[in-house]
């Protein structure tokens, strides 16, 4: 697969989308990963939105015609002030195309649009790749929680980027 940037739309989450989201959420995060019953939940919940992403333009060709594979999603809590990412994944094959940094874009920009003042997320201390993402974007290290990812036992950073300080999206190389 290259390595070229890959073109992608977003799209709403759908029930139709789960099978996928949680073969996704077990090939990334392995067996603390979210059930249908957790996923059917968190998108029932108020103040939440979830997205997917599929290959849009040529590269939606090369998967033929009508089809509709979902390679990342995202989802965004809102509490009336801030913004929450709850997760973000894309499919291994595909990271490092640019996936995630649309991804990422798109809570940020709904974020903005819901005129929340900051966006916090938790991500593993080890995964330097989703670190990089999101320094680019500017967000900014707070801590650490200790244990947060069970059952690994996997510590995290917490993090944070205040949307009042700019009204564009981070433009760094990682993702």
């Amino acid at each position: 697969m290259s390595d070229d940037p890959l073109q992608v739309r977003m799209r709403p989450l759908a029930s139709s989308d789960f099978d996928r989201v949680l073969e996704l959420e077990r090939e990334l995060f392995g067996p603390g990963a979210w059930t249908y019953g957790m996923l059917a939940d968190e998108l029932a919940g108020l103040g939440r939105w979830y997205v997917v992403a599929e290959p849009d333009g040529i590269d939606a060709l090369r998967y033929g015609f009508g089809a509709r594979p979902v390679i990342g999603y995202a989802g965004l809590w809102f509490d009336g002030d801030v913004a929450q990412v709850m997760t973000l994944g894309t499919a291994r094959e595909y990271q490092g195309r640019g996936v995630g940094r649309a991804l990422l874009q798109a809570l940020v920009d709904r974020s903005r649009q819901l005129r929340a003042t900051s966006l916090l997320l938790e991500v593993a201390t080890d995964n330097e790749h989703a670190l990089a993402l999101y320094a680019s974007f500017g967000f900014e290290r707070l801590g650490i929680r200790k244990r947060y990812y069970q059952p690994e036992d996997k510590d995290a950073y917490t993090m944070r980027m205040d949307l009042r300080a700019s009204s564009t999206g981070g433009h760094g190389d990682a993702a």
